[in-house]
């Protein structure tokens, strides 16, 4: 995983700032590759709650996330009750990390 320790934790605390306490965060994608370089950073955020304004919530914690690691391009996907369930979930839960 391509991430330090500190970056993981401050990505944990800010998924719960703006998710609320019971938020999950997993990363995904090619920033669990060790051997490959560069990339984005692919989050999917996982809420027990539905969400009121989810592009809003995306938005706020992708730009945040990026502040965070310097600018790096940051993508977050929403899992909610009230939302849809699409196979990138899936793809997440299968092959992500809880950070």
């Amino acid at each position: 995983m391509r991430l330090s320790a500190q970056q993981a934790e401050a990505i944990h605390h800010l998924a719960r700032e703006l998710g609320g306490p019971l938020a999950r965060v997993r990363l995904f994608g090619s920033r669990l590759d060790d051997s490959a370089r560069g990339g984005d950073l692919d989050l999917l955020l996982e809420l027990p709650d539905p969400v009121d304004n989810p592009a809003l919530l995306s938005a706020r914690v992708a730009a945040r996330v990026s502040r965070l690691m310097q600018g790096r391009r940051v993508d977050v996907v929403l899992a909610a009750p009230n939302l849809k369930h699409l196979a990138i979930h899936d793809i997440a839960i299968k092959e992500g990390v809880l950070l």
